[in-house]
């Protein structure tokens, strides 16, 4: 995509992910996401939050008063308050919401690092970024080594780890606070083990099939350099016991991070 990616291409891609989270794997996997997410959201407060993604709305717990959902056209907005827009390009103002949720998004589109570019300028000092993604080194990322299923949503994409996305938000001065795991089932099986994703969830095993990465903006430090003290001249007679010309130098304030 361009820097003005088609809404045409978003809206085939938003219906093909639409079908995806009808399924019963995708309900499951959005079940296991919703319930990572809920301890996380319903301790977050504040005016206005926005969900990037494809799956129904996840955050309907959350206690934020305005909750915007997106879409790349009118015809597949969902409810009043959805954001129309394409996602690299949203109309909102700088650090303007407390809570904002790419919900695996920065796999399928061109120019994801745009897309976290925005979701990263539009929210607020005190708020939160949460990034859902599918773990290359969960079991559903060992199954993509089979061709034909990386034709199609959700093996489709590029999958990347929590590393490479943890450079990216450093790139836009965000820090990783945490990184939880979910969507735990044995090879071959169904997201719709409750044993597993329980002892993968109080354990936070990395072998899930989606993480969810909980960011903050870095908090900026001032550094406040002691004054230095020099010896204008040397030490007087000897009994005096003191230093003259004692001279001191102006504070120096530097911004560290």
């Amino acid at each position: 995509m361009s820097n003005s990616p088609d809404p045409i291409l978003l809206a085939q891609m938003v219906r093909d992910a639409r079908r995806y989270w009808s399924t019963e794997d995708g309900r499951a996997h959005w079940a296991a996401e919703r319930a990572c997410l809920g301890p996380v959201c319903e301790r977050l407060f504040g005016a206005h939050s926005l969900e990037l993604g494809m799956a129904p709305r996840l955050t309907d717990m959350c206690p934020i008063n305005h909750a915007m959902q997106w879409s790349p056209t009118r015809e597949l907005a969902e409810h009043p308050s959805t954001l129309v827009c394409t996602p690299n390009q949203l109309p909102l103002p700088d650090e303007s919401l407390s809570l904002v949720v790419i919900h695996h998004l920065l796999e399928v589109v061109d120019e994801p690092h745009h897309v976290l570019q925005e979701a990263a300028r539009v929210t607020a000092d005190d708020g939160r970024l949460l990034i859902f993604g599918w773990s290359p080194q969960g079991v559903s990322g060992w199954s993509r080594l089979l061709p034909k299923r990386r034709r199609r949503l959700p093996w489709c994409g590029h999958w990347r780890t929590t590393g490479r996305l943890k450079d990216w938000l450093a790139f836009v001065d965000f820090e990783i606070e945490r990184v939880d795991y979910c969507g735990f089932h044995w090879p071959g099986g169904a997201p719709r083990n409750a044993g597993l994703e329980a002892l993968g969830r109080r354990y936070n095993l990395p072998l899930g099939d989606t993480f969810m990465i909980r960011a903050r903006r870095r908090s900026q430090q001032a550094t406040v350099q002691r004054p230095r003290l020099t010896l204008g001249s040397s030490l007087g007679a000897a009994g005096m016991g003191r230093a003259t010309g004692l001279a001191r130098q102006p504070d120096r304030m530097t911004e560290g991070d």
